[in-house]
């Protein structure tokens, strides 16, 4: 079976995460698809096939060569929860360039002049949605060509290899994927997340990251009545959010450029949620970002009275160059395994992170592979049926015994 047609079946489980759950998985659906995945992995021999309490999936391959490394392959389960992905109605579309319509009825469509990175799939065939849910490559299409990796290592003796680490983590999106991963039980010397985008790409270095919600308690009262006693949550949280550089946003930043994203607006004149995620690279960038949030907390206490805005802030991960430059090899590993099939390697900074960025500061060298798709997160995202077959490909030299 190719990758894509794993990736086929797999965008049918509902798998979208839930940051207001406690729980992990967050969400059910994660744990019906880990499951399936467990059943997948026996049928394809792999040993020790299991999901733990925590909805975590782990397997592992016997190495058949001696003296090599233990090497892990990880990708992610769940899939975002700020866009539908149900009803999914994948298709495969031949790309010949201009205007791909993905939906006659609503117009949606992937436009060059939109997405110029188009120009790079002229000739391929890409797996679309139609326009009303995203597809949910990020990560499925990293599951897919994993799997067919083991399917490829069964039926192909021939390729000597270590020991092979496998582990399906639920809960990525809302930056938990790490939290309860088995390192130790893992086994592996170091891994490679493959969770990123178009074929070639390999990072190593990723933003800092943290989470924040303000909440703005106000006092509500009758109109008519009001003045000099209401006190509107909705307008004071606006304003809070004036207090931000407005053009640090990730509309308007790219490369190693850090943001603050304002991704939830809730509430009404009594109290209003705002919920944000920070980034930057750089970690002194990062922490100035975290104390200006608490800044401006402060200054409208400072006008409104104390407790009037609260302002939490978590960390979620760190950027994982600093634990990788010492592992440089398990990089080179990966690009010379890219260019023995023609592909370049193309090094990038990660605008987001990966369960590999926490892993990494677990002890766990992690750095992230790309999986063939593009446009993740949203209604137009797509994968690539031929980058696709090149990735698993790349996975069997990384694999293949030196």
């Amino acid at each position: 079976m190719r990758a894509y047609e794993r990736l086929l079946r797999y965008v049918q489980f509902d798998t979208a995460s839930d940051e207001k759950n406690a729980c992990c998985p967050s969400t059910e659906g994660q744990r019906v698809f880990g499951q399936a995945l467990v059943e997948e992995l026996r049928a394809l021999g792999a040993q020790d096939a299991r999901m733990d309490e925590h909805g975590y999936v782990y397997a592992s391959v016997p190495a058949n060569a001696e003296g090599q490394p233990a090497i892990g392959l990880i990708a992610h389960m769940d899939t975002v929860d700020g866009v539908p992905c149900q009803p999914m109605r994948p298709r495969i579309a031949r790309y010949d360039g201009g205007t791909l319509v993905l939906d006659e009825e609503t117009g949606e469509a992937l436009r060059p002049e939109q997405f110029p990175g188009l120009a790079d799939y002229v000739g391929q065939d890409l797996i679309v949605t139609d326009g009303r849910t995203l597809l949910g490559a990020d990560d499925k299409a990293g599951i897919a060509e994993i799997m067919t990796l083991l399917e490829a290592l069964r039926d192909d003796p021939s390729v000597r290899h270590g020991k092979l680490c496998v582990a399906f983590t639920p809960d990525e999106e809302i930056g938990r994927g790490a939290d309860l991963f088995d390192v130790d039980g893992f086994g592996a010397d170091f891994a490679y997340t493959v969770d990123g985008g178009r074929l070639g790409e390999i990072e190593f270095e990723n933003f800092n990251a943290a989470s924040a919600k303000v909440t703005v308690h106000g006092v509500d009262i009758h109109p008519g009545s009001a003045k000099d006693k209401m006190r509107n949550a909705i307008l004071l949280a606006m304003q809070y959010h004036a207090l931000l550089p407005q053009h640090e946003s990730p509309s308007h930043t790219e490369g190693y450029e850090g943001f603050y994203h304002l991704g939830d607006f809730t509430g009404c004149v009594e109290t209003t949620q705002m919920r944000y995620i920070l980034r930057d690279h750089d970690r002194e960038k990062f922490e100035a970002r975290k104390a200006r949030m608490l800044a401006c907390g402060r200054f409208l206490n400072e006008q409104y009275g104390q407790g009037v805005v609260e302002v939490e802030i978590q960390d979620s991960y760190y950027n994982m160059k600093e634990k990788l430059l010492p592992h440089m090899h398990i990089v080179e590993r990966a690009e010379a395994a890219m260019r023995s099939l023609g592909v370049t390697p193309l090094r990038l900074p990660i605008r987001g992170g990966t369960d590999g960025a926490r892993l990494s500061f677990m002890g766990l060298p992690c750095p992230n592979l790309c999986t063939g798709g593009a446009n993740a997160h949203g209604r137009h995202e797509f994968a690539s049926v031929q980058a696709m077959d090149v990735i698993v490909e790349i996975l069997r030299e990384i694999v293949r015994a030196r």
